[in-house]
């Protein structure tokens, strides 16, 4: 297929790694990113509607702002000094990159709790430990998913990127591709990531329905 949209290239199939070994890395730098994301950005954001972290929400809310709006490129130069080219240096930019989805999804589906189903759980007697677990949380795990969808395919893409720095991945033909001019690396590349985002969004959209309290679906 690729020898015939490329006729004219000698070697259109990318020869450093199979596109199975290439997913394989791609997985493992969005995966170790986004459990770090995900290990942060939940707690961080049920914290800042607690009392105890109210007055940092602003903060919170400006440091993820930033994370989200500071280029992924410029992360990873900072990063290579400090952590060496690598899977690391890759992880820590999908990380901060991740982390205003999850932050803002987990605040907003704790917010949308109506105040009168706290109330009563709270004239029940319920501890607030008690009542964010069986309460909050199920309540909000609709919205606190979708901002983990969100984050976990905005990462895929995204990891393209950190080829550049040897993280290694479905973004390597894609710099390959564009440093020797080889557009069949670059299709390879693209299709691939774009496919495991696809079938990411679909297994995060069950996992989302699967959480969701009945009645809730609709």
């Amino acid at each position: 297929v690729l020898g015939a949209l490329f006729p004219r290239s000698a070697r259109p199939v990318y020869p450093a790694a199979t596109v199975a070994e290439l997913t394989l890395q791609h997985l493992r730098l969005v995966g170790v990113s986004s459990a770090l994301t995900l290990a942060v950005g939940i707690p961080l954001g049920i914290w800042v509607t607690r009392p105890s972290g109210a007055d940092f929400r602003e903060i919170v809310s400006a440091a993820v702002d930033f994370g989200q709006t500071f280029p992924p490129v410029a992360v990873l130069a900072i990063m290579v000094p400090i952590l060496g080219f690598g899977l690391w240096a890759g992880v820590v930019a999908l990380f901060l990159y991740g982390l205003f989805p999850v932050v803002s999804g987990t605040v907003a589906g704790i917010e949308a709790v109506p105040r009168t189903v706290v109330d009563a759980a709270h004239g029940m007697g319920m501890s607030r430990q008690r009542i964010l677990f069986t309460v909050e949380l199920p309540l909000a795990a609709r919205v606190i998913m979708a901002g983990v969808r969100t984050s976990v395919v905005i990462n895929i893409g995204t990891a393209t990127v950190a080829a550049a720095v040897g993280a290694g991945g479905l973004g390597d033909p894609i710099i390959g591709g564009i440093n020797v001019q080889n557009m069949g690396y670059v299709l390879q590349g693209a299709t691939a990531a774009a496919l495991l985002a696809i079938v990411a969004d679909s297994l995060l959209a069950n996992a989302e329905r699967l959480l969701t309290p009945k009645g809730l679906e609709a």
